[in-house]
This record gives C-alpha cells, structure tokens and sequence, in this order.
C-alpha cells in the first residue's frame, strides 16, 4: 500500500466515529491534496556545467489558512510520499489547535555533494521560481531534513529581492538576527519530552532510570538524549547513518555530541558494541524513540521490537501494518502527529512574531509550548482511554473534527 494511501485509511477510520456529525463528501474533501506541483531547477555548478534538479510540492489543505510547508532537500522521494507527508502534518497542525494547515515541498537532491556556493543556488533560484505564489497569509515555508537556517536565509533574502519588499514573517525557522524564535531549534525534542514525561506521569509509571535507545542522533534526538539523561533516563543506544552504538551500562551523551560536532559517527564512540539501525529498534529497552525517516518499524520487525512504550519524533516511522502489531502486542505508541508538533507550533509562534514585530524571551516561548502540547496530550490520553483505542487512532479523531468543523462552518468548497 502507498504511504498516501495509507493515511487516507487512517483517516477514513478516525472519521467512523464522527460519521454521525459529519456528512462523508467533506470526509472525501480531505482526503486529497489541493495541489500537487512539480518543478524542474537548473543550477549553474561550480565547473560552469547546468544539472537539473527535480522538486515536488503538495499543498494538502488550507481551510483555516495560510499554508504551512516544509522544504526538504533529500535524494529519496517520491510524490506518494510527499502528498502522504503534507496530509500528515495537517492532523499535526490540527491536534495541537494551530491556525496552519500543511503543505510539503522535496527537491530530489543530496546536499553532501554540493559545495556551499552550488546549495545557495539551488536555495535561490527555489525561492525566486516560487515567489510569485508566497506571502505570508497565503503560504509560509520552513526547514526540513537537510535545510536549516541559513537556508533560510538566503530564501527569505531572495524573496524580498524579486518582490522588492521587507517581509520577514514569509519563512519561518530562521536565525536569531533576522527574526527567528528562540528555542525554535530545541522545541522538537523538548516537545517530545515533555509530551513523553506527560503521558508516563497521567499513566503513573515511575519517571527512573528508564533504558531508552535513539534512533538518529540528529538535532532533535541529541537534545531528546540530553533531557531524558539529565532527568530519568539511561539512553543505552543511539544511532546515525553509518549504525549505532549499544551499551547496556548507558552511553555518556557528552561524548555522542562532542562526536557529532566535530562530524564523525556514533559508531566511533570508545566504549560499547557496534550495531545497525536496525538492531536498534529491537533491543530490549523501555523507551523507543525512531527520530530517523518514514518506515522503520515495520510487519518485518515489529513483532520484534520489545519497548513497552514508541515515541514517533520522525515522520511516519511506523507502518500501518506494524501498528497493528504492535496493538496486539501491546506497546504503546506515541503518534507522531502529537509527540514531534513542537516544530511547527513554534514555527507558529515565530511567523507571529514577525508580523507583530514583538518577540518573546526563550522561557515565555517555552512556557506557552509546553501548555499547548500538554493540553493537546491531555485530550488525547483522555478520549483514548474513553473509547479504549490507540493514542494515533484518538489523535486522529480530534484532528480531524477540527478540520471537518471548520470546513462544515464554511460550507466551502462543497456548497
């Protein structure tokens, strides 16, 4: 099955049990992007030759406006996964009550092979080919996997270059000195531990020295390691592109960051045992956290994994098929679409920011992240337990009410 059909199914069966206030045709509305683009970029190389880039973009729905899409620069698409990915995160919007609904955009490159000079192309002429479709009510970009905030930079400079105009708030995820939010970059992980600490303490399971392995030792799973460890954790495993590490001892995060910073692997850490990622997600642990890509956790290994609890920071990590398993089995899993929306909640806060040219300090930023996610936790856990499903199925459910109430209230575009 497609990735994109997959999440039409997750969302025909979250809304049977909204069938009674809904009519089905705004159901049949959501099930489809508003917009599927795809786009060809010729970039200039450094030895004068042209090589032409493919991007796509899916703008799944703006109901409650304005667009929210995430620029990823990766060597592996598809646009199955890019319509699945941009459906996704309009629940994610929705579950957390954020007024954003979602688009995606993947140019098909690998930004390893490009110097500095090339990737700043690409960036700009990405923008400049785009700027006639972006402002700031209609369509707001942000990072993704391989870009960051000088990207941005040089996207929002070469936005205001073709329309001539100051607009800081048309990008979010931005650096500090030109109006990014602080704690933009921590809030993904902090997010998630705080949505984990949430679930754990309402369940009343003991916050100690719980084992956790960590799929990607990226930005987000590295701060998730550092909170868990400084808390109540042991982080026993971790891994990156080239395997993982396995300690049962636990493994000293300082060690992993310095590693990290200076560009090397987690497989050069000096004490443990050498594994690959998925070894990873199969030792026995408490706590499994898959920060990496879509669809690693599968009807493959599922069976396999022995964590008592998943926490989804990635995207997608866990198969329809592997879900179910893992029901039966019952691990319970943290959903995506509520445990990583710390992201684009404070990419919200930041495109708010801008347009109110006042910025908050990094503990009122927190302070007000942490509220939403854990009320957007709180609601979850509550109706779950009520209706005695899963913590994605009820996610699911309260997403798509939102989005079916808003479009019932408009009467739009069905009437």
């Amino acid at each position: 099955m497609s990735l994109y059909k997959s999440v039409q199914n997750q969302m025909r069966f979250a809304y049977s049990f909204l069938a009674n206030d809904y009519d089905a045709s705004l159901l049949e509305y959501m099930l489809y992007p508003d917009h599927i683009h795809e786009v060809a970029i010729p970039i200039t190389m450094d030895d004068g030759s042209t090589k032409t880039y493919i991007g796509y973009r899916s703008q799944h729905n703006n109901v409650r406006w304005p667009y929210k899409w995430w620029i990823r620069f990766h060597q592996d698409v598809s646009k199955d996964e890019v319509m699945s990915l941009s459906a996704r995160m309009s629940l994610k919007c929705s579950v957390v009550g954020i007024p954003l609904w979602w688009g995606k955009w993947w140019v098909i490159v690998n930004p390893k092979e490009l110097s500095s000079s090339e990737l700043e192309r690409l960036s700009r002429w990405f923008m400049k080919a785009l700027a006639p479709y972006i402002w700031p009510s209609k369509d707001v970009p942000a990072p993704d996997v391989n870009t960051n905030p000088q990207i941005m930079a040089w996207m929002l400079d070469e936005y205001e270059k073709v329309t001539g105009n100051f607009a800081p708030w048309v990008i979010t995820g931005k650096p500090l000195s030109i109006g990014g939010s602080k704690w933009r970059w921590a809030a993904t992980a902090t997010g998630w531990f705080y949505v984990l600490e949430h679930y754990l303490t309402g369940k009343k399971i003991a916050l100690s020295w719980k084992k956790v392995a960590v799929q990607w030792a990226g930005n987000a799973g590295l701060i998730f390691a550092r909170l868990a460890v400084d808390a109540w954790a042991q982080v026993v495993a971790m891994s990156d592109s080239r395997g993982g590490m396995y300690n049962k001892e636990g493994l000293d995060i300082s060690v992993i960051e310095q590693l990290k910073s200076s560009k090397k692997s987690v497989t050069d850490y000096p004490d443990g045992k050498v594994i690959t990622n998925e070894d990873l997600l199969v030792l026995d642990v408490d706590i499994l956290v898959p920060a990496a890509l879509e669809n690693q956790i599968t009807e493959n290994n599922a069976e396999h994994v022995q964590a008592q609890t998943i926490v989804e920071l990635a995207n997608g990590p866990t198969t329809p098929e592997a879900d179910t398993i893992l029901q039966n089995k019952w691990v319970v899993v943290i959903p995506d679409v509520l445990a990583n929306a710390w992201g684009v909640t404070v990419s919200y806060f930041e495109q708010v920011q801008n347009n109110q040219n006042y910025y908050r300090d990094e503990e009122e930023v927190n302070t007000k992240l942490k509220r939403l996610m854990t009320e957007a936790t709180t609601d979850v856990m509550s109706m779950a337990e009520k209706n005695d499903t899963s913590l994605r199925i009820w996610a699911y459910v309260v997403s798509l009410q939102r989005i079916l109430e808003a479009l019932k209230m408009r009467k739009s575009p069905l009437s």
